[in-house]
C-alpha cells in the first residue's frame, strides 16, 4: 500500500469512527423532579404517584394511571429506584391483594408485576445493589388481640428477572430499613420487638440481630457514618461498624401527651428533623403540634422552640440537590393534599398540590 493509500484509509477510518458515535439518549418525561407518593385512604385504595418539578408549582397527576391506563389498586406504602426501574409497593386493604408493580422508573411504563401470593402487607423498599431491591414486609396479620401473628421477612427483588428470588426471615412488624455499605439494617414498628437485624446484602442472609430498644425505627445515616434511631422511646446514634449504642437521647418537652415521628436528615446529613404532635382531647382530640430540629452534636434534644410552626401529617423529605425539605399536608384522607416547601433554614418557599396523603418523597436526578 502506498504512502497516499494509507493516509486515505486512515481518514476514512477516523471520519467512520466519528460517524457512528453513540447519539446520547433523548431526555424521557419522569427522568427528573421529584416523585411524590400519595398513600391514599387505605380503605378506597386509591394511591397514587405525582410528578413535582424542582422549579414549578404545578405537578403531574396519577402518572401510573396516565402511562398504563389502569391504577395501582391499594395503598402506596413506598417506591425506590434499582438502575432505571421503580419499585412501586402497593398494599390493598383486602388481604391477598397486595402485590409489587415494577416500572421503568424513566417512563413509568408498566414492566412487571409481583403478585400478592408472593407478597404480603409490603412496608418499605430499598436499593440493595444495583441488580436488587429489598422489600420489608409484615407477612400476613392477626386481629387485634395477636396483630402481628408472623414473622415478618425481607423479600429480595431480581432487578433482571423482576421476580422474587428469597425471603429472609426477620422480626415481626419489619418496616423500616437502610443499606449501609455491603449491610441492611432493618427495623420493626408495633411488635415490641427490640432488635435490630444486620442482613449481609451479598449473600441474603441475616447475619446479626442487635438490640436498640422497643420498636426500632431506622431514620437514617449522618455526616460522620452513624446510624440514627428511635427506640425505646429514646433517639439511638448507634455505631453501623460496632453495631453497639453510642449515646441514648430523650426529647424533653413541657408536653408529656406529645408524640415524636417523621424524623428526616438534612441535605449535610448533620441536622434531623422531626415532627412532635398530640390529640387534644379538649379539641375534640384534633391532631395538633409542631416541626422540630435538632444536631446530630447535641447532647440534649429540647423541644421548646419549633424549627416550622406547623404540623405536617404527611411525610417530611429532604431534596438532597437542593436541601429544600418537602412536607406533606393531609386536610383529610378524601381530598388531595399538599406538598408545602421551605428552605433549609425554615422558610416558606412554596406550596404545591398533590393528591390524596403525600406522605413520601423520591428525588430524581
Amino acid at each position: 500500500m502506498n504512502r497516499n493509500s494509507l493516509l486515505f484509509a486512515s481518514v476514512f477510518v477516523i471520519g467512520f469512527s466519528a460517524c457512528s458515535t453513540s447519539e446520547p439518549e433523548p431526555a424521557q418525561p419522569y427522568d427528573n423532579g421529584v416523585l411524590v407518593i400519595n398513600a391514599g385512604n387505605f380503605l378506597d385504595n386509591n394511591g397514587s404517584i405525582s410528578l413535582l418539578q424542582r422549579n414549578s408549582t404545578t405537578g403531574s397527576y396519577d402518572i401510573f394511571q396516565k402511562e398504563n391506563s389502569r391504577s395501582l389498586a391499594g395503598g402506596l406504602s413506598g417506591y425506590a429506584e434499582v438502575n432505571d426501574k421503580g419499585v412501586i409497593l402497593v398494599d390493598n386493604s383486602t388481604a391477598g391483594k397486595d402485590l409489587i408493580e415494577i416500572v421503568n422508573a424513566r417512563t413509568f411504563k408498566s414492566v412487571a408485576t409481583i403478585p400478592s401470593t408472593d407478597i404480603e402487607n409490603p412496608r418499605a423498599v430499598v436499593k440493595a445493589s444495583d441488580t436488587k431491591a429489598y422489600v420489608t414486609c409484615w407477612d400476613a396479620t392477626g386481629d387485634y388481640s395477636n396483630f402481628y401473628k408472623n414473622p415478618g421477612y425481607v423479600a429480595v427483588i431480581d432487578a433482571t428477572t423482576n421476580k422474587l428470588s428469597k425471603k429472609i426471615p426477620v422480626q415481626n412488624g419489619a418496616e423500616t430499613i437502610i443499606v449501609v455499605g455491603n449491610e441492611a439494617f432493618v427495623g420493626n414498628t408495633g411488635s415490641g420487638k427490640t432488635q435490630v437485624s444486620v442482613i449481609d446484602i451479598t449473600t441474603d442472609a441475616v447475619k446479626q440481630q442487635v438490640e436498640v430498644g422497643r420498636n426500632p425505627h431506622i431514620i437514617g445515616l449522618d455526616a460522620n457514618n452513624k446510624l440514627w434511631l428511635y427506640a425505646g422511646s429514646e433517639l439511638v446514634k448507634f455505631n453501623p461498624q460496632t453495631k453497639t449504642a453510642e449515646t441514648r437521647l430523650k426529647i424533653t418537652s413541657s408536653n408529656a401527651a406529645k408524640s415524636p415521628s417523621s424524623f428526616i436528615l438534612s441535605a449535610d446529613k448533620k441536622t434531623i428533623y422531626y415532627t412532635y404532635s398530640f390529640y387534644d382531647p379538649a379539641d375534640d382530640y384534633k391532631q395538633k403540634g409542631e416541626t422540630y430540629s435538632f444536631s446530630i452534636d447535641a447532647t440534649v434534644i429540647a423541644a421548646d422552640k419549633p424549627f416550622i410552626n406547623r404540623l405536617f401529617s404527611g411525610g417530611l423529605g429532604v431534596d438532597p440537590q437542593t436541601g429544600i425539605i418537602y412536607a406533606g399536608l393531609v386536610p383529610s384522607f378524601k381530598q388531595a393534599g399538599y406538598v408545602i416547601r421551605y428552605q433549609s433554614n425554615g422558610t416558606l418557599v412554596d406550596s404545591v398540590k398533590a393528591e390524596i396523603a403525600p406522605s413520601q418523597f423520591f428525588f430524581k436526578n
